[in-house]
């Protein structure tokens, strides 16, 4: 484990969150359940530098949650360029909304309520760039839908690959979400179609290159 006195030095070395998403943080840990599903600061810096390295013209994102890390990519959409997110859960939906609205980011960002298992395969855009961070167990099964629908060269950057460590455990047979991270890394890892590397931020950030 990273210690925490190096984790608050990178974060006071890191670009400053923005009064909008610091006020989005907040507002997401007083109301909605789960808060530490929210990316973050430094995370979200980072999701913004890559996205503005990439230049990508259509993102996809598996699970908006309350719309932090949309925001955050969208920043690096080219002119015309447009962010799907996909969220299953109806009840983050106003707060997502506002946040976006607020942004000044609405008109780039197509967002969808409903399971993306049945909303990507009707998906006709090539994705440059796309965020995972949706049900873990389901992470193999979302990458096998999303590959063909992602350009040569595109880039699929997976939350949570970490999973609190759990990687590291031999899980219980019903701990499905460990299981199903555990199985996308292995996966990951033995794809000849792709270069990846884990990186050890936050929960872990799985960023892997179609090549």
């Amino acid at each position: 484990m990273i210690n925490l006195k190096i984790l608050e030095y990178s974060e006071s070395h890191t670009t400053e969150e923005t009064d909008l998403l610091r006020k989005l943080y907040r507002e997401t840990n007083l109301k909605v359940i789960m808060p530490r599903m929210l990316s973050g600061h430094s995370q979200g810096v980072l999701l913004k530098i890559l996205s503005c390295m990439i230049k990508p013209k259509y993102i996809l994102e598996i699970g908006t949650y309350t719309g932090y890390s949309a925001i955050c990519l969208a920043e690096g959409l080219t002119e015309g360029g447009k962010l799907i997110t996909i969220e299953k859960n109806p009840e983050v939906e106003s707060i997502a909304k506002r946040y976006f609205s607020e942004s000044g980011q609405s008109e780039k960002i197509d967002f969808r309520i409903g399971d993306a298992m049945e909303i990507i395969p009707n998906l006709k855009q090539t994705f440059d760039l796309i965020f995972l961070d949706a049900d873990k167990e389901n992470y193999l099964n979302y990458y096998n839908l999303i590959f063909d629908k992602l350009r040569k060269g595109g880039i699929i950057i997976a939350d949570n690959a970490l999973w609190e460590e759990k990687v590291l455990q031999t899980p219980k047979p019903n701990d499905k979400e460990t299981i199903g991270i555990q199985k996308f890394n292995d996966f990951v890892q033995a794809d000849k179609r792709v270069e990846n590397i884990l990186l050890p931020i936050r929960d872990g950030l799985m960023i892997v290159r179609k090549i």
